[in-house]
């Protein structure tokens, strides 16, 4: 059964992101109307000059700011809403020295947008969680199964998460308990991988760093881990299918098109770029471990070191006719784009 959505409002929060711009394009070019938010207003003319380029809709589109903190005034912004998408999250570049830094504008933030959206009617509220709501804060045991929908990240198991992934956890669980208390909302998660795919603009997402590193000549060896990869503009095109669908409702959706070493998605720009330094060798773990110590963004990725969490990625593709594009594409989109854009001389 086709819905119309044409002239549907939807909120849209953190649109000056990677996966908030793309998504904002979808949207806009399937007739949504929509209304962005962002945290520095100073940004919103330079947001709709680069999403101009990709939708001939860009009269429909509002950028506001608001803070996640400030409850009022999601209130405001949610009155004639039809749809929130919640995709704003407080990644960090450098972890702060208090964990509750991250966790609390997390689950805040959940809230806030879900008691707004009850205040105002709104009909769904789709969030973007992680796979690491998923896959961590696991047993030497549980890491030789196969993980889905149904498994949770264990926040309490501090050994094998770290204080990002915890706050994704924390703040999806929020939402799903807020949920058994007001029935009438529906609410729908997805989980994405490491999001890859083209960069619109310099202020790109964290994950893109992955290839960046990989082609800009910086990196002799790379670390002996793998994540799960995909294109950013599959993920937009999920998340609009979490808000479309009727079966999507009360429903979790990992987003990723299969998992990569990072040696193999080295070799895979190496074949595009046979003359650029890219690494064809893997550090041994100990070298990562004693590199960690002067280099802290590698301080994260110690729990992944040789370890590799297997996820189940059908439920999205069989329950919602969702066709990611492939792992190749997601890498060799985001390469093409850092290049153009001369973030990589």
């Amino acid at each position: 059964m086709e819905h119309n959505f044409n002239n549907k409002r939807v909120l849209l929060t953190g649109i000056s992101g990677f996966l908030g711009s793309h998504t904002a394009i979808q949207l806009l070019n399937k007739g949504y109307k929509v209304t962005g938010t962002v945290r520095d207003l100073r940004r919103a003319d330079e947001i709709k000059a680069i999403i101009k380029k990709h939708s001939p809709n860009i009269e429909h589109l509002t950028i506001v700011e608001a803070d996640l903190n400030d409850a009022a005034k999601w209130t405001e912004l949610t009155k004639n809403t039809d749809f929130i998408q919640h995709i704003a999250s407080p990644f960090p570049r450098v972890l702060p020295k208090h964990e509750s830094e991250l966790i609390e504008p997390a689950m805040n933030g959940v809230l806030n947008i879900m008691k707004s959206a009850v205040a105002n009617n709104v009909k769904r509220v789709v969030i973007t969680s992680s796979v690491a709501a998923v896959v961590y804060g696991k047993s030497k045991n549980e890491l030789n199964t196969t993980f889905t929908e149904n498994d949770w990240t264990d926040e309490s198991n501090k050994k094998d998460s770290t204080p990002y992934f915890r706050s994704k956890t924390i703040a999806e669980k929020a939402a799903w308990n807020f949920i058994k208390s007001n029935p009438g909302l529906e609410l729908v998660t997805v989980l994405p991988g490491a999001i890859l795919g083209p960069v619109l603009e310099d202020d790109f997402g964290t994950s893109a760093n992955i290839v960046i590193k990989a082609i800009d000549g910086s990196m002799p060896a790379v670390p002996k881990i793998g994540v799960e990869i995909i294109d950013v503009r599959s993920v937009a095109d999920l998340l609009i299918k979490a808000m479309e669908l009727p079966q999507a409702n009360r429903q979790r959706y990992l987003a990723s098109s299969g998992y990569l070493s990072f040696k193999s998605i080295a070799g895979i720009l190496k074949k595009e770029y046979p003359f650029r330094k890219i690494p064809s060798k893997e550090l041994p773990d100990f070298f990562v471990k004693l590199l960690s110590n002067f280099e802290t963004s590698l301080k994260p990725i110690l729990i992944d070191l040789g370890i590799k969490r297997k996820i189940d990625r059908l439920k999205a593709i069989k329950e919602l006719n969702w066709q990611p594009l492939p792992m190749e594409e997601a890498i060799l989109s985001c390469a093409r784009s850092v290049i153009g854009l001369g973030i990589v001389k």
